[in-house]
């Protein structure tokens, strides 16, 4: 009883209100005006305090739980890293201290340096990016004491009337404890974006159309291959009976149509730090509320041959885990977090609750119920919470993993057309590296089986820059605030930005920026970002990206002749979505997953404004686990006919391949249908073109 009563009292953002750790030096009851205000004691709020301080600001961090560091001290100790090369500032002094920890023999209570080994790091690299959950919270919570930073944890801003502003400038801000706090420049650091919207700043939630900025990826994504059901599942209560009701975590309305935009918001979890050393050991606790028929999709998925819930499980240090939600059913609880954004405390609690409940019950649920396949519940019992991280919460992490709130709108949206180099910034302040990344946002039936949507992972491009006016509003709407956490991106963009060591590197720019306001007397729009990224550079941050950088995809409109990509393909059965191998034609390919065999095909229409002879040619990725003979059927004004392309070759003129030459007419346009029929291998669908006989490649 004693866990789930520690989890309902647990001091998160928003969520509950709990007395300061004893470290903390706290602001006296009548505060002070303070140059920098900084609400949301995330990564990014402690790096934007301490670059303030170092800077000779006066400033107040404001928390509304009792813990620093956000998700960096909640449980994600596998860094989500991108490209390391691409952190600097005070990100990389963080990940500097970690490793400086552990080189310690005195570090190592469980097991040896050497058997460890180097987990996302290089012999002699003097970072470390992957940490136990209290080891980051002490690293965090010194450098706050030590610059002797004012902390004043358990306040929440009242979100009634907690934002007095005199024109387009804040004055200050009130909690609800009625603490009023009055600042020059003021940083919301927070995860959710209260203080931003309380101030009257456009923002957005939900999944952009992808019309809305020219996007292929926003919106409502079908045919993406990761965290899918690989089996098929039965979402009814009774099998096969639609009238005996859906189980839970299944939505009976419309998934909505591919590209179109929704209010849905990608999935939140838990990161849980496990350790299977037993005197480490606290038992998997069983919540209030547990309901076994919410895991009996989960069960049917099992049986049905499908074991993958803990398969993204990345050890820590001293035999400890950071989990992570893997497969079509784990712990992302899909669905269940549309209200979080905008929800008052109250609702956030409920949707916080609602989170600890079904994970802890699906942990509880794999490790007893007796259904379940003994080996499956052996494999999870050797798994147990940690006596020594989060122990005011009973082993479980304080912080719930918002992947996605409330996003700023303003002069610059960090798009899609940002992360793959096809629009590159000149205010930059950070560079983000990290796919292209969303979890799933629904659970859906389709032809009466369980369905997952919203996932995407894109990568395939370098670091790139982060605007500074993507996290400044518009000066119309606020002139003393900055967003480095909820800033300005569409869905997806954000999707790649979201990761907490870029977290750090915008609290620090952030606070730089706020100094620099401060100094020219000027509102945050309005500094001078040539200086500003002189400072940065200065303080160690990276902000332009000299390294090395993939081939770039192949941009359709710079092809000549008629060019249709993939998107505008019509498909038959379900393909999947990569990036993995370039080149190829726009932000990715499609492939069958050497799956489906005969299920699956691609037609394009070519349409030509002029009769005559064409080259026909088809693009794809060349891979030794792709199939042999491909079949392609192309019908002409002459006929139809067939051709067979080995997809292990690469392409004569990569990333195409001539198919033949054929007479278009614009009465008759022609057609090109690349199937999988009978095929030995993984079958590539990209793009199709057609130029006139004798033209370049």
């Amino acid at each position: 009883m004693l866990q789930r009563t520690c989890i309902r009292l647990a001091a998160i953002a928003g969520l509950a209100v709990t007395a300061a750790p004893a470290w903390a030096w706290q602001a006296p009851a009548e505060a002070p005006r303070y140059d920098v205000v900084i609400y949301g004691g995330t990564s990014a709020g402690v790096a934007a305090a301490v670059q303030a301080s170092r800077m000779g600001k006066s400033v107040v961090l404001i928390e509304p739980g009792n813990r620093l560091g956000g998700l960096t001290t909640g449980g994600l100790g596998a860094t989500d890293i991108g490209n390391k090369a691409a952190v600097g500032g005070v990100s990389r002094e963080f990940y500097r201290e970690v490793a400086r920890h552990y080189a310690k023999d005195e570090s190592w209570t469980r097991q040896t340096r050497a058997q460890y080994g180097e987990r996302r790091s290089t012999a002699g690299e003097d970072t470390m990016w992957t940490f136990e959950p209290h080891v980051a919270e002490a690293i965090l919570n010194r450098w706050i004491a030590d610059a002797r930073i004012p902390v004043r944890f358990g306040e929440r801003l009242d979100l009634k009337s907690g934002v007095r502003k005199r024109g387009n400038a804040i004055e200050s801000i009130e909690m609800e404890s009625g603490l009023t706090l009055a600042g020059s420049v003021f940083i919301d650091a927070t995860y959710e974006g209260d203080l931003m919207a309380k101030a009257g700043v456009s923002y957005h939630v939900g999944r952009e159309a992808n019309a809305r900025y020219g996007e292929t990826l926003n919106g409502v994504q079908f045919g993406h291959p990761h965290h899918q059901f690989l089996k098929d599942v039965d979402p009814y209560k009774v099998p096969g009976d639609p009238s005996s009701g859906l189980l839970p975590g299944v939505h009976g309305g419309s998934p909505g149509v591919n590209g179109e935009g929704d209010r849905r918001v990608q999935a939140y979890n838990f990161r849980v730090c496990l350790t299977d050393v037993p005197e480490n050991q606290l038992p998997l606790p069983k919540p209030e509320g547990y309901d076994p028929l919410r895991y009996e999709l989960l069960l049917r998925y099992i049986n049905a041959g499908v074991w993958d819930v803990l398969k993204l499980n990345t050890p820590m240090p001293n035999r400890k885990t950071d989990i992570n939600n893997y497969g079509g059913f784990s712990s992302d609880n899909i669905g269940m977090n549309y209200d979080y954004p905008d929800g008052d405390y109250a609702r956030r609690a409920e949707i916080f609750q609602e989170h600890v409940t079904y994970h802890q019950g699906m942990l509880w649920f794999l490790a007893n119920d007796p259904r379940v396949p003994a080996e499956v519940r052996a494999d999870v019992n050797r798994w147990g919470l940690c006596k020594d991280e989060f122990l005011d919460t009973g082993g479980w992490p304080h912080q719930l993993y918002v992947r996605e709130a409330r996003r700023m709108i303003s002069d610059h949206v960090m798009t899609q057309h940002d992360c793959q180099g096809r629009s590159v910034v000149d205010d930059a302040v950070a560079l983000a590296a990290y796919t292209m990344d969303s979890h799933n946002v629904q659970r859906f039936v389709k032809d009466g089986k369980a369905w997952n949507e919203g996932d995407v992972e894109v990568g395939g491009f370098p670091p790139y820059p982060i605007a500074y006016r993507s996290i400044v509003p518009t000066e119309a709407q606020c002139s003393n605030l900055i967003v480095p956490v909820c800033l300005s991106a569409s869905h997806i963009a954000y999707g790649s930005i979201r990761m907490e060591p870029v977290f750090m590197v915008l609290g620090q720019s952030a606070a730089t920026a706020a100094s620099l306001a401060i100094d020219a007397g000027k509102p945050v729009q309005r500094i001078d970002v040539p200086a500003l990224q002189a400072q940065l550079l200065k303080d160690g941050q990276v902000l332009k990206w000299t390294g090395p950088r993939p081939r770039p995809p192949v941009d359709a409109a710079s092809l000549p002749g008629v060019v249709l990509d993939d998107p505008q393909a019509q498909l038959t059965g379900d393909w999947g979505r990569s990036s993995a191998l370039a080149p190829y034609v726009g932000d990715h390919y499609l492939h069958d997953d050497n799956e489906a065999k005969g299920a699956r095909s691609a037609r394009f229409v070519l349409s030509v404004d002029k009769p005559g002879r064409y080259e026909v040619r088809m693009s794809y990725t060349a891979s030794p686990n792709r199939a042999r003979a491909v079949p392609v059927a192309i019908r002409d004004a002459d006929g139809s006919h067939t051709v067979h392309v080995d997809q292990r070759k690469a392409p004569a003129a990569p990333p195409f391949q001539p198919l033949g030459v054929f007479r278009l007419t614009p009465d008759a346009p022609a057609e090109v249908v690349i199937s999988n029929e009978a095929t030995d291998g993984h079958v590539v669908v990209d793009a199709v073109q057609a130029v006139p006989a004798g033209s370049n490649p």
